[in-house]
């Protein structure tokens, strides 16, 4: 890979800056160090998306215990842990560490022995080792800057609540109450630019199927379905059909995906371990020159697997000891157990991954909280099955995380104890700055609130999961489970007709998973990805070269402006700093 060419201010010869006579010009990042730097930056925000702080940790708080409905059967009273940042950081702490080190010593088997690609692993190989490029860098600036400062400006007209452009109401205020509006969120733009179209429109069909025609007609039977005296938030209203429909369409297209994978992966080690056993790279003279290299240097600098498995005891016991302390629900030995079942697991899971880029450690989890809130009993199930599915699901993860890690280090030339310590380090500090971001964000925004701008959906949906898994089917309100059975079959058939029909039939049946989402959190999200699809589409249309090189960095960019004004804004909401005008729409 050539250099990138020199800046002007650091160029020789005739008129040479004086940046340069002092020394003062900064020499361009390697491979090697982007490699390292974007290792570390991953494992930081990794711990943040997948911490739990939306999910499983936040369904252990009062309010979503309250929403799950306090006379609901194995809602227990008492089962519920406030959020503190002392514990949530111990607890990813504890949880963390063990999953970085479950695979290190199957390193060599999984990226030399098996060529595993890691599909995302491989991509990000490809964009460092063409990184300098600077219309890129001028484009996530120019949009970074344009998102930031559209929230600064949506800022001034948002006080009080359902005020200002994200509530404004696009189709008709009729429109606007079933949720179908755009709320001018530069996030959702950017992330529907990313996301391919059949995720986008896979979206926009959930929405329509629920926002537009389900709960418009489940909410005429009420009094039928339902009593008519209970508010819509509770579980046995129009909120458990919501929450309990999405949980049927997720569960079964990751059960589906679950056994998938399980089967791929082992057909395909069946197969190597019994026709085509795979040969130590040195033997195999017949490799490309770059690749014997990579290999070498890969396995040059090793990790000795007495420090992998010494370093697993040693926080497996850590864990063993201080989980239990912070949440007495989950006894011990479910933790020795989780333990003991991780590796595998941790294997199963890394390995699909390299072969189909799907990270199922969410499905695993799932499992484990049914398991765990069924084992528990009514009295500690939801804890314990919420606790546990964070604890299987942070070691399934991380180590599948690690392996696309090796992946990138692979073929960029990077050093394996480099980019072990770099994830180390980069996994503590996402244990300390997640939390206390999360906190900052939980305490100046109403975070939870299914009324609110903030709904958290999914803590809502994994505390019923917890409750389901301690109680069965009994919480559910009338004809809720036939219509989870229908969904469920829906989500198996779907995935089917995908996988068995040609590519060209195949690639139109929507994606169960994404139309779940807006089933529960509403349709004004979709619209604005699929307004990002919109942008995308018409771009590749009208100079395509240009869109395929700039799509992600726009799309970066509108993400991250948007992200960072969340900063500036809580400390203003902290500060007791409103915004002056509220910009609200009534009827006529």
């Amino acid at each position: 890979m050539s250099p990138p060419p020199s800046s002007p201010l650091c160029s020789s010869g005739h008129g040479q800056s004086c940046f340069s006579r002092l020394e003062l010009c900064p020499t361009p990042f390697t491979r090697q160090e982007n490699t390292i730097i974007q290792t570390c930056a991953v494992a930081c925000y990794s711990i943040a998306v997948g911490g739990g702080f939306g999910s499983y940790l936040l369904g252990l708080n009062k309010r979503t215990y309250e929403q799950a409905g306090v006379d609901t059967e194995g809602n227990t009273p008492g089962s519920y842990k406030e959020l503190k940042v002392g514990w949530m950081t111990g607890f990813l702490f504890v949880s963390s560490f063990v999953g970085l080190l479950a695979l290190v010593p199957l390193r060599k088997i999984m990226i030399i022995d098996y060529k595993l690609t890691y599909p995302s692993g491989t991509a990000t190989a490809v964009l460092i080792n063409g990184f300098h490029y600077s219309k890129q860098v001028h484009g996530f600036m120019k949009f970074f800057s344009i998102s930031f400062f559209w929230g600064f400006f949506q800022w001034f007209y948002s006080a009080g609540e359902k005020c200002g452009f994200s509530h404004f109401p696009t189709f008709g205020l009729k429109a606007w109450r079933q949720t179908f509006y755009f709320d001018f969120s530069t996030t959702y733009i950017g992330a529907g630019m990313i996301c391919s179209h059949l995720v986008n429109l896979s979206l926009l069909l959930g929405a329509v199927l629920s926002w537009g025609i389900m709960w418009p007609l489940i909410d005429g039977l009420k009094g039928d379905w339902f009593p008519e005296t209970l508010p819509e938030s509770s579980m046995k209203s129009l909120n458990g059909y919501k929450v309990f429909i999405s949980i049927a369409l997720i569960l079964g297209d990751g059960l589906y995906n679950f056994l998938k994978i399980l089967y791929f992966t082992s057909r395909s080690i069946h197969s190597r371990l019994n026709h085509n056993n795979p040969k130590p790279f040195s033997d195999n003279q017949s490799q490309p020159l770059d690749d014997l290299h990579r290999n070498e240097l890969f396995l040059r600098e090793s990790i000795p697997i007495w420090v992998a498995c010494t370093g697993y005891i040693v926080f497996s016991i850590i864990s063993i000891i201080v989980i239990p302390l912070m949440f007495p629900e989950l006894k011990w030995y479910y933790v020795v157990v989780a333990y003991i079942l991780a590796p595998s697991l941790s294997f199963c899971n890394a390995y699909g991954a390299g072969l189909t880029d799907m990270n199922m450690a969410y499905n695993y989890g799932k499992v484990a909280l049914f398991v765990l809130a069924a084992l528990a009993g009514k009295d500690s199930g939801v804890v314990a099955g919420l606790v546990g599915c964070g604890l299987i699901k942070s070691i399934v993860s991380i180590s599948s995380d690690l392996m696309h890690d090796f992946k990138t280090g692979h073929l960029t030339l990077t050093s394996p104890r480099a980019m072990l310590l770099s994830q180390t380090i980069g996994t503590a500090l996402g244990c300390v700055v997640a939390p206390l971001t999360f906190f900052l964000f939980y305490k100046a925004f109403d975070v939870g609130n299914p009324d609110g701008e903030f709904k958290a959906p999914y803590a809502i949906i994994y505390r019923n999961m917890a409750i389901l898994g301690v109680e069965g089917f009994s919480a559910l309100p009338q004809h809720c489970l036939q219509l989870c059975y229908g969904f469920f079959a829906f989500a198996i058939a779907a995935n089917l007709l995908r996988d068995l029909t040609p590519q060209k039939i195949g690639k139109w049946v929507p994606l169960p998973m994404a139309m779940a989402v807006p089933f529960l959190v509403g349709a004004y999200f979709a619209i604005d990805m699929c307004m990002g699809s919109l942008v995308v589409f018409v771009w590749h249309k009208l100079n395509g070269e240009k869109a395929g090189l700039m799509v992600p960095a726009v799309a970066s960019g509108l993400i991250c402006g948007d992200g960072l004004w969340i900063l500036p804004s809580s400390i203003l909401a902290l500060a007791k700093i409103n915004p002056p005008i509220c910009m609200s729409f009534l009827a006529s």
